[in-house]
């Protein structure tokens, strides 16, 4: 099977099967966020997840969430923030637009307070490398390293649809399970070849943030730093999730098993990115009536459309601002 509809099969197996937040290609670096790049991102939900829900359904900025904003004491936009003015009212401007801030105008100047105190809604993160077919398994070795010297997440997992050979488990980090999922479309399942071995994320790592040749930029990252990271990757699974696609306007796709794209022509699921004119089989139509927010809604604890905790208070004296 190719990457991609595997990668989506095992997200709709996941979603079906576990409670957890799923979300697909995220960073997984903290000096060099983007030179790994985790292929599935299981966050698993923590005693403060419902508060988590009820704030927002988007990715909730790190400069918001770090700022000097709080909940009590109403504080003026530019003091809160250790950054440049330019920057800090993207943040602001994108922490109301999402409910997290709310804004009021006392005296001329413009306050802002959290809607409610940020919780620690999450647990146990997971980080899965797909490679359904061993036989070309690029640089996954260097990869599978990577995630376990630094230890940003607090498993890492390679699944596969290959049989999976004594041969294969000795090239990988032993710290990394494997699982295998294969099977027919409608009855896939995961058989755990290797349990993995929880990684310390609470201590410091090393980070391989370049590599050429006879030559490798290797960095320490602190506690603090992959804390802060862990925090990122979390929120960023929340407002992501995985199905990151929109349908091609195609008479032979439809959606199947909770939004995936399935195609009548090819007989699978297939990348929507590599759908138009070129394909042999394209029938020109309206994109299927998909609605990838609901799908994602009602199969997962993540609410599409919270409540929020916007307070509604009337008169000066029930606004507190700063001196």
């Amino acid at each position: 099977m190719r990457e991609f509809p595997f990668e989506l099969a095992l997200c709709a197996h996941l979603e079906a099967t576990t409670e957890d937040i799923l979300a697909r290609q995220i960073g997984g670096g903290v000096h060099a966020p983007s030179n790994r790049i985790i292929d599935v991102l299981c966050v698993e939900p923590g005693t403060g997840f419902d508060a988590r829900a009820e704030l927002t359904n988007e990715r909730i900025p790190d400069a918001a969430i770090e700022s000097e904003v709080g909940v009590g004491q109403s504080r003026y936009w530019r003091n809160a923030f250790d950054t440049s003015p330019e920057y800090a009212r993207k943040v602001v401007d994108r922490a109301v637009e999402i409910g997290f801030f709310e804004r009021e105008r006392n005296r001329g100047r413009e306050y802002v307070r959290q809607v409610a105190r940020y919780p620690d809604w999450f647990g146990k993160l997971v980080g899965i490398e797909n490679k359904p077919d061993l036989a070309d398994p690029g640089d996954l070795e260097t990869q599978l390293r990577k995630d376990v010297s630094l230890g940003l997440v607090d498993e890492v997992i390679l699944a596969t649809e290959s049989y999976v050979t004594r041969a294969h488990l000795n090239r990988i980090p032993e710290e990394v399970g494997v699982w295998r999922f294969a099977g027919d479309e409608d009855e896939r399942e995961i058989e755990v070849v290797r349990e993995s071995t929880p990684l310390e994320t609470d201590t410091a790592g090393t980070e391989l943030v370049e590599q050429h040749a006879g030559k490798a930029d290797v960095r320490v990252v602190s506690a603090a730093a992959k804390a802060r990271q862990r925090r990122r990757m979390a929120e960023r699974a929340y407002g992501k999730g995985w199905r990151t696609y929109d349908f091609p306007a195609c008479g032979e796709i439809e959606s199947r098993d909770g939004g995936l794209p399935y195609c009548h022509w090819k007989g699978r699921v297939v990348n929507p990115v590599h759908c138009g004119t070129d394909c042999p089989g394209y029938d020109p139509a309206d994109p299927p009536d998909v609605d990838l927010d609901f799908e994602r809604d009602s199969r997962t604890p993540w609410v599409a459309d919270p409540a929020g905790r916007k307070r509604r208070q009337t008169g000066l004296d029930a606004f507190r601002t700063e001196n």
